[in-house]
């Protein structure tokens, strides 16, 4: 904050001159009319002496009139150049009572309306927090700042969960959802702060909160994972396998906590059997698809097209909607390349290649970026969603 205090000293200092400045000025036109006032008395002076020795006999009229002259020249040599007075009804207590008061006013409303602790924050955000407490006291002094910022909210309720303050995590949550509105994650975060805040202890408000996610996205993660752990508490192990279950099927291959997911659902199966109940089979879950394919250019192409024309390359279903099942955007530029086309890359989430058992890959050069319609176009023959081994696809005809 010393640059920033500094900047503010210069411009009070330049706001303080527009002030002071009248106020030396004033001071020197005081001199000045001082000085011209003492050249009119010693001129009167001189006239008197003058007048005397006249009468005295000693200068004539003609002598009298050169020294008048003489005297009256002196005077005005000595007030050449000085300004006519200037009227003023300041005074010198006024300006200088305002010189005290801008400044003073000045920083009093700055503090008020300011954004000094804005200003603040962004230079400590700019620095790594040295330990969990710090990154708090950023977070909290954050939505102290911004009260109206939904993302500090929920950064600092995830922060709150991760210092065993679950209560601090529900208001805080619950102010996030306020202002971001029902959003399925917010929904899921809050339930679960509410669900350790409240002891372990299921309630009414956590049960319409989680049913209220799962209902907008059925996939919401938090949400299956609280009831996983709520129906294990209370010895509903079947369903807890049933959560936990679906709460794996969202989670990526490389996922460190699908681990300790996977060890919930083995101790839930273990006191299941214990219990004298029977696991029941887990669906099975058809693989995720990926295709893998190698995209070129045919060389009578070449000088046909502009490095920056774009690249379209989807698989769609043989049979089905025509819309893209998946898809990937590049460049004349970029070609040849290798691409893969998988259930990550579904336009929409209910297209997925793996629920389709035959696609068609395809492949669309469109000088002006529409992936519907284009120059020159690529087709494979029909193959299964589920092959594995790469493909090889062909730019070389007209798109009609």
């Amino acid at each position: 904050m010393i640059d920033f205090w500094l900047a503010a000293g210069l411009l009070l200092l330049v706001a303080l001159s527009f002030l002071l400045i009248p106020v030396l000025r004033s001071r020197r036109a005081q001199l000045e009319e001082d000085r011209t006032a003492l050249n009119v008395a010693l001129y009167q002076e001189r006239v008197a002496e003058l007048q005397v020795q006249q009468q005295e006999g000693v200068l004539d009229a003609a002598q009298m009139d050169a020294g008048r002259a003489e005297a009256a020249r002196e005077l005005l040599a000595d007030t050449e150049g000085v300004a006519a007075p200037r009227v003023t009804r300041l005074g010198k207590v006024a300006p200088l009572l305002a010189a005290i008061l801008v400044p003073v006013l000045g920083l009093g409303l700055y503090l008020h309306f300011g954004a000094s602790d804005k200003v603040e924050l962004t230079r400590e955000f700019a620095q790594a927090p040295q330990s969990m407490e710090e990154m708090t006291r950023r977070l909290e002094r954050a939505v102290a700042a911004q009260p109206d910022s939904a993302e500090a909210l929920y950064f600092l309720g995830r922060t709150y969960m991760t210092q065993d303050r679950p209560a601090d995590a529900a208001k805080v949550f619950e102010r996030t959802v306020n202002l971001a509105g029902r959003q399925p994650e917010l929904l899921g975060q809050w339930a679960q702060a509410q669900y350790f805040a409240d002891g372990k202890k299921w309630s009414d408000k956590v049960q319409a909160l989680t049913d209220e996610a799962l209902k907008a996205d059925p996939k919401e993660v938090t949400s299956l994972g609280l009831l996983g752990i709520a129906a294990f508490e209370g010895q509903r192990y079947q369903e807890a396998i049933d959560y936990w279950n679906r709460l794996l099927e969202q989670l990526p291959p490389d996922d460190q906590s699908r681990i300790a997911l996977q060890g919930g659902i083995t101790r839930a199966s273990e006191k299941l059997v214990a219990s004298g109940g029977k696991v029941a089979q887990a669906p099975a879950v058809k693989p995720a698809a990926l295709l893998k394919v190698r995209v070129d250019l045919a060389a009578d192409l070449k000088a046909k097209v502009q490095p920056g024309d774009s690249v379209f390359i989807f698989a769609r279903a043989t049979s089905g909607p025509p819309a893209p099942l998946a898809a990937k955007r590049l460049t004349v530029a970029d070609l040849p390349a290798t691409v893969e086309l998988g259930d990550g890359d579904a336009m929409m989430p209910q297209l997925k290649l793996s629920n389709f058992p035959e696609v068609q890959l395809v492949a669309r050069i469109s000088r002006a970026g529409q992936p519907t319609a284009g120059e020159w176009i690529g087709r494979s023959q029909p193959l299964a969603s589920s092959t594995t081994a790469p493909q090889e696809l062909t730019i070389d005809s007209p798109d009609k």
